[in-house]
This record gives structure tokens, sequence and C-alpha cells, in this order.
């Protein structure tokens, strides 16, 4: 499957990911600037990123836990997200991200 990550300064770069794997473990292989330093258990919003609107309802829901973490987030929008949260399927094939500034 292809995940595509939009750089701070705007530039795209598609990777191959495997379905099962989280989006932070995706992103870290591929070095995209996504820290994940709790390791996915929800104690910091390092891995924060911004979903592409037209990709976001294709997404399970947000906990409520993450969704507490992400009002910690700098610059988080309506379309953040925790990429140690994202469990990457074969029905997000083709799913875009931004590094947040």
């Amino acid at each position: 499957m292809i995940v595509r990550f939009i750089a701070r300064d705007g530039t795209a770069t598609t990777t191959a990911a495997t379905p099962g794997d989280r989006l932070l473990d995706a992103a870290q292989a591929h070095n995209q600037p996504l820290e994940g330093t709790c390791e996915g258990q929800l104690a910091c919003a390092t891995c924060h990123v911004i979903v592409d609107p037209a990709d976001f309802a294709r997404l399970q829901p947000a906990s409520e836990d993450e969704e507490d973490m992400l009002d910690l987030a700098h610059n988080a929008t309506r379309t953040s997200r925790l990429a140690c949260q994202i469990r990457l399927t074969e029905a997000l094939d083709g799913l875009t991200v931004r590094i947040p500034e």
C-alpha cells in the first residue's frame, strides 16, 4: 500500500507501507520527522499529523485518550491525528498526511 507524506516545506514523499503497521512506524522507516517519544502509549503528541480532509473519513474515529493528547498538539486542526494510533489497512491505500509546522 502507498502512503503520501507532505513535509513542512510542502515537499511530497510517496512511500510503500505494510498493512497492519502503524502510520508512525511507516513514517519513521522512511525518515519522516515524527518522534513518537512515548512509543504509542498516548503520553505525548510528538507524532501529530494532519490527515488530508479527503482521507479523514476513511480512518477509524480517534479514542477519547487520543483526542485528549491532540488538545496538547501544536497547530492541531479538525483532521489532526496521532500517527501512532493509525493502523494501516488496505482501505487506507493512498492516505495523505501532512507533517505540521
